[in-house]
């Protein structure tokens, strides 16, 4: 078999000692395409070979240094991470209660909470439920189940997720939805609060929704829903479908300055001051139109101020007052329906107040004309109240939770400016002003803002049923 010599390498670039790896003479025989490597030309090759992987090794050997401090910055930021997240949530607040009332018709969530937090909630198919999360490191109460009656919200389940998360669970006995959701800063004597309301919904509408939320927190990588924002008082998460008039009325004015603060504030200043944070509120939902009775110091006749109702067709009439009383210890906000006969002799008393100011001003009141009093009239009578008790009621709930109120805050007495037969009507008493705690609150923007924002959202309630 004739063979072709074929030259061997004889050069290496490499820093190894050349005593190490000395070139030979080998060659290399190629014979019908396949290579035959001779002794002496195989150790020619093994040199080339250790020689590259020595070159190879010098160069990991020179990158070791740099290839630490890559390790090392990755490992220092990791724990300055970690540390980061550590002290973020040990900066987040705990829950101090949980609240859970429930009807036939509506349910409520209250979270006592050391600070205001972020929150989310969704709604779940199976079971049927709505889980409420809040950012927080954890509960000064106990974790479990709890029952909570016959309405619309079966039982609760309150457990921590988690380091930076605490989940309530409202199990439903029907379909419902959240109506709006809201964080409330601490103020005064009360804690922070997550305040979430719940109202009816349809089968189909909860399940759409429940496997809308489903596909968004599978989306989103996680357990629960991005966080969401509170709701802005005078509005509802539920659309509403007309554009209520609203009429608000400032108690007292002119020459009639009623009740009075001990360094000479007068009742009719704050009433105004209020009426004018409410309609703002209102109006800048959208949702409503509002009117005063009064929009700066001029005196109305308690007849004139519900004539206004009247031909201005209002679909809720809300007079504001701020009394006094004989006992400094009385005070709190109430909100009052007209009844002849009053809850107690206070609210007998303040009406009585009220009643007779046009009196103390120098009017008198002109004779009442005969009414024919029918069925027809007597319905309606009786279906006025009815709704101006709803609309109370929807306003002492979002009162309760935002500012002190009274023992019995939903409250009867015969107001005159209250009997108005084709207007739902209520008045809201403020506070009393011979209370300092209340005085001292009633002269407060800040108080005066987080007042009106409830009633706002009572009002949003009432029209979103």
């Amino acid at each position: 078999m004739k063979c072709r010599l074929m030259p061997a390498i004889d050069r290496f670039e490499t820093f190894s000692p050349a005593s190490s790896f000395a070139p030979g003479s080998s060659s290399v025989k190629h014979c019908h395409g396949q290579a035959e490597i001779n002794e002496s030309e195989n150790k020619s090759f093994v040199g080339v070979v250790v020689m590259k992987d020595a070159r190879n090794m010098l160069r990991i050997f020179n990158l070791l240094p740099l290839l630490a401090l890559v390790l090392g910055l990755m490992l220092v930021s990791a724990r300055a991470q970690e540390a980061g997240n550590a002290a973020g949530v040990a900066e987040l607040p705990e829950v101090l209660a949980v609240r859970v009332s429930s009807t036939d018709v509506r349910a409520r969530l209250v979270v006592d909470l050391e600070e205001v937090s972020a929150f989310s909630f969704v709604s779940l198919a199976d079971p049927m439920a709505i889980a409420v999360d809040v950012r927080v490191k954890g509960l000064k109460i106990e974790e479990g189940g709890f029952p909570v009656g016959d309405g619309m919200i079966s039982s609760y389940n309150l457990e921590q997720l988690g380091a930076d998360r605490v989940r309530t669970t409202l199990f439903l006995s029907a379909p419902m939805q959240v109506q709006q959701a809201y964080v409330l800063e601490p103020f005064d004597e009360q804690p922070a609060r997550l305040v979430v309301d719940l109202i009816a919904e349809t089968p189909q509408a909860f399940f759409e929704r429940a496997a809308q939320d489903l596909a968004n927190t599978e989306k989103g990588g996680g357990e629960t829903a991005p966080e969401h924002p509170s709701s802005e008082p005078g509005t509802t998460l539920v659309a509403a479908e007309t554009r209520p008039l609203i009429l608000i009325d400032p108690g007292h004015g002119g020459n009639d300055g009623g009740a009075e603060t001990p360094n000479g504030i007068q009742e009719k200043t704050i009433t105004l001051a209020f009426a004018r944070k409410l309609q703002e509120l209102l109006i800048a939902t959208g949702r409503f139109d509002v009117a005063l009775s009064r929009d700066g110091d001029r005196f109305v006749l308690l007849e004139q101020r519900v004539q206004l109702a009247r031909d201005n067709k209002a679909d809720l009439f809300i007079s504001i007052h701020a009394d006094t009383f004989e006992d400094p210890a009385i005070r709190g906000a109430s909100v009052y329906t007209r009844d002849e006969q009053a809850t107690d002799v206070l609210d007998k008393v303040l009406a009585e107040q009220e009643n007779k100011v046009d009196l103390l001003a120098g009017y008198e009141l002109p004779e009442a004309e005969p009414a024919v009093v029918n069925i027809l009239v007597d319905l309606m009578r009786r279906e006025m109240r009815r709704q101006s008790f709803i609309a109370a009621s929807f306003i002492v709930d979002q009162l309760k939770p935002s500012v002190r109120v009274r023992r019995f805050p939903l409250r009867r007495a015969d107001f005159f400016v209250l009997q108005s037969p084709d207007v739902p009507s209520i008045l809201l008493e403020l506070g009393f002003l011979s209370n300092a705690a209340d005085a001292e609150n009633l002269i407060s923007p800040r108080w005066r803002d987080r007042a009106a924002e409830a009633v706002a959202r009572g009002i949003a309630q009432y029209f979103g049923q």
